[in-house]
């Protein structure tokens, strides 16, 4: 089945836990580079394996969770259990390296201790996280992961940095790390301690927003579970759209939601009305419909973050996510 969304087939990453053998071990791996200089290079992107890819991921993902909580039951593989250990460690060196003493409220240099030590040590933890047999792709891997946390130089972090962890979760899927099973668990357990991570990394070391469009983004720093939180709440029997600017809803709600806890961190983040802070949002409360809600964020998702060269500019590509362009 393929999606009206897009047409490209659900299945394409998962494809080869299915139909075909996972990649053979043989597979020459790569460190991944900058294929996208130049604002023309973009035509070379969207008509890209990698650009189907991913969206075939983010759409896959997008279906399976589509009316499910948080909290219901799913299977937890070892590979999602490793990805936890993986994030409790990053969380760890959070509370290891308190920001410092400094004259700009804004980036804390202290993130950049932190993050050299991901720098150092993120081959190591992505060969931990894969199978024996798949080691040699965990230079390929480990760059996705270190680029998933922000930007050490304008430490800063945006939904670049945010696609960049959907990347490396894609690259897991297409060795056979993670497999088709694994997806209620890689949104809902690894996706989510994700972002509580990078909730913290934002909060600890005051990161600018990445290429922020301030009032009129519809987040500072995230857009993936907007779209993914939406799709829980399809055909919800009670909660519309118009609630998650309720805060009691809110409170009442978001440990099974996580369009809810995002809305929750903003609140906790700004202050003033919610209409004048999340403007954006603050529309897309009164749309209808959780499915309209949803596949508007889609269009959204591509045309301001996927379709944007100051974005797209930064993605690497090697031999799982390729720039090579899809074969007919």
């Amino acid at each position: 089945s393929t999606y009206p969304e897009s047409g490209e087939p659900m299945d394409t990453i998962f494809m080869s836990l299915h139909d075909t053998p996972p990649i053979p071990v043989c597979q020459n791996f790569m460190v991944p580079k900058k294929e996208i200089s130049m604002f023309p290079d973009m035509g070379k992107w969207k008509r890209s394996q990698a650009y189907a890819d991913y969206m075939g991921f983010i759409l896959t993902l997008n279906e399976g969770v589509k009316g499910k909580k948080l909290t219901c039951e799913y299977k937890v593989s070892e590979t999602i259990e490793k990805l936890l250990v993986l994030l409790g460690t990053l969380d760890r060196w959070i509370d290891e390296t308190p920001p410092e003493d400094q004259p700009s409220r804004f980036g804390n240099k202290a993130y950049r201790t932190w993050y050299a030590k991901l720098d150092q040590e993120a081959e190591g933890l992505v060969a931990a996280v894969i199978p024996e047999d798949k080691a040699a792709a965990a230079p390929e891997i480990a760059v996705y992961l270190k680029e998933a946390v922000g930007n050490s130089t304008r430490i800063d972090y945006g939904t670049g940095h945010e696609a960049a962890f959907a990347i490396f979760l894609c690259c897991l899927c297409k060795i056979g790390a993670l497999r088709v099973d694994d997806q209620l668990a890689i949104i809902f357990k690894v996706f989510d301690r994700y972002l509580v991570v990078m909730r913290k990394l934002q909060k600890t070391y005051r990161m600018e927003p990445a290429g922020s469009q301030g009032v009129w983004g519809l987040d500072d720093f995230q857009f993936l579970p907007f779209i993914w939180g939406s799709s829980q709440f399809v055909d919800h029997p009670t909660l519309e759209p118009k609630h998650f600017v309720d805060e009691k809803v809110v409170n009442e709600n978001h440990h099974d939601y996580m369009f809810l806890e995002c809305i929750k961190f903003i609140n906790e983040m700004k202050t003033g009305p919610f209409a004048e802070h999340s403007n954006q949002l603050w529309n897309i409360s009164a749309v209808p419909t959780w499915s309209k809600v949803n596949q508007g964020l889609i269009r959204m998702y591509k045309a301001e973050c996927l379709e944007k060269f100051p974005v797209i500019q930064h993605f690497k590509f090697g031999s799982l996510i390729s720039i090579q362009p899809v074969k007919p």
